[in-house]
């Protein structure tokens, strides 16, 4: 590790990755070897999690990432001019984005690919050499990307390293100038407390339990029809799946009826038939998982092959706030309902809990709308459809508090690359003497100077 590390160091000093051209270039480059390898990711990640063609495609989806970057990477890397006080007359101030150097990126098992990939278009567009460590638990996909940086870049620039816990850790004692790590808030814990023994700056994208409340205003069949998409797509494993319904119970029942319907639309009668939904990723994860289920009533789903790794698409009724099922992020099909009859005391119960990654409202009534957003923090908010904010490029991604710190996507995948150095340079040719000694006379100078 301490090789690599220091061979990347070399190659970063040699100042290629800062020139504009080479990393369009290596963009291009990334773009390419995404395309020429569809079928070998989309085979990959369906060996690993069973996930249907349609859903491997997300994978894929890096490339837009790729586009924006291309489109703008002009723009990003400009100096940018800012205004300058009298006081410093002659003089400008500019603002310099300059890469911070070697990168660490860990990747999850959910989206194998795509969540190793889009950060690396940042750590690129940013002008850093990069090591990636793949995810050990999708090790079909791990293989995939390896073999593709291996094929597409110099490894003094960026490699991918394979392996499990051990290889995490020696790559964590290492000293880097950004660790990007994508995972459960447990783990970031511990990403954290490593990269801190050497000043690592870190990026987390997390987790936590995605609250979706749903009120009387909105027409309940498509609330059900987005909410059973957002939640059982990748059979649950998705960061920012809804993980519990907060439901007017005067709705409860219509809801709950309608989303069995579209579970039986998209999956039919027997899910574990169905060619377009995934499998969890463990037997551990499984297990894990399959507990929950008997924290409340099945109304739909519940059924399980544990040497399939299959759990059915699960809807839990007459749930307790106290049930395991409610302490941490499910990350699987398995979505518990409550009841509200005061919303301000259902916002009062999230508010309870650590800010989530995510959080769904499902209201036609602005009023509603804005209280829901004045009153709660989270990563991010969609209103009335769920999980399709992530594909908005333009908004950053991110969680806050034990959901995650910083972000990423577009311009925010630069931002979170990049040290935006503060420069300023003073003209020669005049010097007023207000600012050195002897100071008598000039102390009403400097008082009305700090005033202003």
């Amino acid at each position: 590790m301490k090789d690599l590390l220091q061979k990347q160091r070399q190659f970063f000093a040699t100042g290629q990755t800062k020139d504009l051209g080479f990393r369009i270039e290596q963009l291009q480059r990334l773009k390419q070897a995404i395309l020429d390898r569809q079928e070998a990711i989309v085979a990959a990640v369906n060996a690993d999690l069973n996930r249907p063609e349609f859903e491997a495609y997300f994978e894929i989806a890096s490339i837009s990432e790729i586009n924006y970057a291309l489109k703008h990477i002009k723009s990003w890397v400009k100096p940018k001019k800012v205004p300058t006080p009298i006081d410093q007359f002659p003089a400008s101030a500019k603002i310099y984005p300059e890469p911070l150097g070697v990168v660490l990126i860990i990747g999850p098992w959910n989206y194998p690919f795509q969540l190793m990939i889009s950060p690396l278009v940042g750590a690129i567009a940013a002008g850093n050499c990069a090591i990636l460590k793949p995810s050990e638990l999708a090790a079909n996909t791990a293989r995939v990307v390896t073999e593709l940086v291996e094929n597409t870049f110099d490894p003094a620039y960026i490699k991918s390293v394979e392996g499990g816990v051990e290889t995490s850790q020696q790559l964590l004692a290492e000293k880097f100038d950004r660790i990007f790590f994508t995972g459960g808030t447990k783990i970031g814990k511990i990403v954290m407390e490593a990269a801190a023994k050497n000043l690592t700056p870190v990026t987390l994208e997390l987790g936590g339990k995605s609250p979706c409340i749903v009120d009387t205003t909105v027409d309940i069949d498509r609330a059900a029809k987005r909410i059973t998409w957002g939640k059982f797509i990748n059979a649950g494993q998705t960061c920012i799946a809804p993980d519990y319904l907060l439901v007017d119970r005067r709705i409860k029942s219509d809801l709950l009826n309608n989303i069995k319907k579209y579970v039986g639309e998209f999956y039919g009668d027997d899910p574990s038939q169905s060619p377009d939904y995934a499998r969890l990723i463990s037997q551990r994860h499984f297990d894990r998982v399959a507990e929950f289920i008997g924290d409340g009533k099945v109304i739909v789903g519940g059924q399980t092959k544990p040497e399939e790794r299959y759990i059915a698409p699960t809807v839990l009724d007459e749930v307790s706030w106290d049930a395991p099922v409610m302490e941490d992020e499910i990350f699987g099909p398995i979505l518990p309902v409550l009841e509200y009859t005061d919303l301000n005391e259902a916002i009062d119960r999230i508010n309870e809990r650590p800010k989530p990654l995510a959080l769904y409202l499902f209201s036609q009534d602005k009023q509603t709308q804005q209280q829901v957003l004045d009153r709660t923090s989270s990563g991010g908010v969609c209103l009335n459809d769920t999980v399709m904010h992530v594909g908005v490029t333009e908004l950053p991604f991110g969680g806050v508090g034990d959901s995650g710190i910083g972000s990423y996507h577009g311009k925010a995948s630069f931002d979170t690359f990049s040290h935006y150095k503060s420069v300023l340079k003073k003209g020669m040719w005049l010097d007023l003497d207000w600012r050195y000694a002897p100071y008598k006379g000039k102390v009403d100078l400097i008082k009305r100077v700090i005033g202003k």
